[in-house]
C-alpha cells in the first residue's frame, strides 16, 4: 500500500460507550481524489466513525491517519466537515459569517469575502448576502452550511447528509459544487442515507451495520456481486420461449423485462438467442444488477452473515 496515495487510513478501530460498542474493529481506505461513501442505518457507527477522523472523539483501540498523519491543527485546516446537526451564527448577516469562518482556516479576509461572495453566487443565494442567517429558510441555511465545509478549498471534504432538507432543484446545485470539487482533486467523504444518490456519485462505498463493517469496495463491483442470474431487456419478443429463460418478470418502467435464467444459463447465451432469433427487436440488453437500496436491506438485514465482505 502507497500511503501517499490514501486521504484517510482507518486501522482495526473500535469505539464504546460503557456497554455499547459503537464501532467494533473497524478498518478502511479512503484514497485521495475519490468520492467515497459511508452508509448504514441510524446507530450503525458512521457519525462516531467521522467523529474520530476529525479526532473529535478518541478510538478506544486502533489507529487513524488523515492526510498523511495523525490528525493535528495543520491538518484540520486542510478538511472541510458539514455536521449533520447544523449550527450557525443565527444574528450575523451571511456574508460576514462566511468570511469570519474562513478567515479561521488560515484565508486573509480579502480573499475570504471574495470566495464566499462567489460561493452564494454559485448556489443561487448572491441577493441573500447581507440577510442575518436567521432570515433564511432552512433550505438556504443548509446551503450556507455547505459553503462553510467548502469555502477554504480543502483537500478532505467530510460531509453527513448532504443533500437532507433540499429540494431537487438544491440538491442538483449542490450535487455539481462537489463534483466541480472533485475534477479538482478533492477527495470526499459524504454519509447519507439516500441510496440512489450513492449510485450516482460515489466511487467506492463502506457500509456499516451495528458498527461493523458488511460491505466495502467499488459501488458498481458490490452490485454486481449481488447480482442474481438475470438480465433485463427492453424491446419485443417471446422472452419466456428462449432456451434457459426460467421466469420473465415486468421491469420498473414499464417499457421493460426481467428475465430469472436457469443455473448455468449466461446472460452472453440468452443474448446469442436473441441475435439468431428474426421475432426478436432489441433496444436495451443488460445484467439485472440490484439496487444499493435492494442490497441493504439484504445486508442489513442478517449483517452478521456477510460481515467483511469484500467485492
Amino acid at each position: 500500500m502507497n500511503a501517499s496515495n490514501q486521504a484517510v487510513v482507518v486501522q482495526h478501530v473500535t469505539k464504546r460507550y460503557g456497554n455499547f460498542t459503537a464501532v467494533s474493529d473497524l478498518s478502511f481506505e479512503v484514497q485521495k481524489g475519490e468520492i467515497f461513501s459511508m452508509l448504514g442505518p441510524n446507530g450503525a457507527g458512521k457519525t462516531t466513525t467521522i467523529r474520530m477522523i476529525l479526532d473529535i472523539l478518541k478510538p478506544d483501540t486502533g489507529s487513524i491517519q488523515v492526510l498523511g498523519g495523525t490528525i493535528n491543527e495543520q491538518i484540520k485546516d486542510r478538511i472541510g466537515y458539514l455536521p449533520e446537526e447544523r449550527g450557525l451564527y443565527r444574528n450575523v448577516r451571511v456574508v460576514e459569517v462566511l468570511t469570519y469562518l474562513a478567515q479561521l482556516k488560515g484565508l486573509s479576509s480579502g480573499e475570504a469575502r471574495q470566495r464566499a461572495l462567489e460561493l452564494l453566487e454559485r448556489v443561487e443565494l448572491e441577493e441573500n448576502a447581507d440577510n442575518k442567517v436567521s432570515e433564511l429558510s432552512k433550505g438556504m441555511q443548509q446551503k450556507v452550511q455547505i459553503i462553510t465545509a467548502v469555502l477554504h478549498k480543502p483537500e478532505l471534504i467530510i460531509i453527513d447528509e448532504p443533500f437532507a432538507g433540499l429540494d431537487p432543484v438544491n440538491t442538483q446545485l449542490i450535487k455539481d459544487l462537489l463534483y466541480e470539487m472533485h475534477e479538482d482533486g478533492t477527495t470526499i467523504i459524504m454519509s447519507t442515507h439516500m441510496m440512489h444518490q450513492i449510485e450516482e456519485m460515489a466511487d467506492r462505498l463502506l457500509m456499516l451495520d451495528h458498527g461493523r463493517c458488511v460491505l466495502y469496495g467499488d459501488v458498481q463491483g458490490v452490485r454486481e456481486q449481488f447480482a442474481s442470474n438475470a438480465v433485463v431487456v427492453e424491446g419485443e419478443g417471446d422472452w419466456a420461449a428462449l432456451p434457459g429463460v426460467t421466469a420473465v418478470e415486468p421491469g420498473e418502467n414499464g417499457r421493460e423485462f426481467v428475465l430469472r435464467l436457469a443455473e448455468g444459463t449466461t446472460p452472453d447465451q440468452v443474448m446469442n438467442a436473441v441475435a439468431v432469433g428474426a421475432d426478436y427487436h432489441v433496444r436495451r440488453f443488460e445484467l439485472a444488477v440490484p439496487s444499493l437500496n435492494e442490497i441493504f436491506i439484504q445486508v442489513a438485514g442478517n449483517g452478521n452473515n456477510h460481515h467483511h465482505r469484500q467485492s
